[in-house]
């Protein structure tokens, strides 16, 4: 886990820091607020820790500035605020969580690896792939190697069940309830009618054959 610590007081700091390091995180520490933005926006971070009172540049400014220039990398805020309306604030302006000093190091760190997790799921979320089939959530676009497939959207949402199983074993009820959203048989081969037009999208052209029929269980995408 990769940590930006943006924190004035040396003392905290270099406490944090130390106990970060002893857990396994990689630490970078900027003690005032220029310094910290500047950090957040040109290195890659798994997670910021922001304390909300800095020279220069406060934590929630950071925040704004940073959530504005599309940098979601998920931060916690430390502060010595701790009313209700001071952390919605922080909240607003861009935190994920909210720890109030005090504070004891096991919480921290327990919020730190909770909002890392979070983070790279995230990231994560926006593309499925398996070898070289690759499927993106946003421009709904799908390529195997340098080859488009144009997918239709009953298509498409099959193949991202898929790939959300890659690997595993999906049955027919399974697909049922979770591509075309039947809470009952219908007793048609729907299913086995979009396998085969999906199969032969994906597979027909390519010597590697991923869409596979287990049988007697459903279907698995795997190489």
């Amino acid at each position: 886990m990769r940590v930006l610590l943006i924190e004035d007081d040396a003392q905290l700091g270099d406490y944090l820091v130390r106990a970060l390091k002893e857990v396994g995180a990689q630490v970078e520490h900027a003690d005032e607020g220029r310094n910290g933005l500047f950090l957040a926006a040109a290195e890659s971070f798994d997670v910021l820790i922001v304390d909300r009172m800095l020279p220069n540049l406060d934590g929630l400014a950071i925040l704004r500035t940073l959530r504005a220039s599309g940098n979601h990398t998920p931060a916690l805020i430390l502060s010595a605020l701790g009313e209700v309306d001071d952390r919605v604030e922080g909240l607003k302006a861009g935190g994920d969580d909210y720890l109030v000093k005090p504070f004891a190091f096991a919480e921290l760190h327990a919020r730190l690896e909770v909002l890392a997790r979070r983070g790279k799921v995230e990231a994560m979320a926006t593309e499925l792939q398996l070898a070289d089939l690759q499927l993106n959530l946003l421009s709904q676009q799908v390529n195997r190697g340098q080859q488009m497939i144009t997918l239709q959207p009953l298509e498409f949402r099959l193949l991202k069940y898929l790939l959300e199983h890659a690997g595993q074993v999906v049955t027919r009820t399974m697909l049922l309830e979770n591509v075309w959203d039947y809470h009952f048989d219908p007793q048609t081969n729907v299913i086995d009618v979009h396998i085969s037009r999906l199969r032969n999208k994906i597979d027909r052209d390519f010597e590697v054959k991923l869409l596979h029929t287990v049988r007697g269980a459903g279907y698995i995408l795997r190489v």
